[in-house]
């Protein structure tokens, strides 16, 4: 399949509709029936405002978030919609890819037979 890999960008302390943006965007990627996306969080990384983000011992808040997923133009397009009557401000990247599974599914596990 071809589609786009794209990751959102924000930080630990972004909050939207009283939780954690990063885990308010997993949410919304699980309602539209995404395939997968993976959270990230990074020990620094300097913002598009050029302020530097860390973690510190005592303060997590501040710790830098990436959320990668890779979905059709469709999943995507779907998604930016819901951002953007949501009003929500994230910066992200989007790259092309082409996707898929390789070999066999792993059998399920089961009672071994007798």
């Amino acid at each position: 399949m071809r589609g786009y890999q794209v990751t959102l960008y924000t930080v630990e302390n972004r909050r939207y509709h009283g939780k954690q943006l990063s885990h308010w965007l997993l949410q919304v990627m699980r309602d539209l029936n995404f395939r997968g996306a993976t959270h990230l969080v990074a020990a620094e990384g300097i913002g598009h405002d050029h302020r530097f983000h860390s973690w510190h011992f005592v303060e997590l808040a501040d710790r830098p978030e990436e959320i990668t997923m890779i979905a059709t133009e469709a999943e995507v397009q779907t998604l930016f919609d819901r951002l953007a009557a949501e009003n929500v401000k994230v910066f992200y990247a989007k790259f092309p890819v082409e996707f898929g599974f390789l070999g066999k599914a792993a059998p399920k596990e089961g009672p071994a037979p007798a």
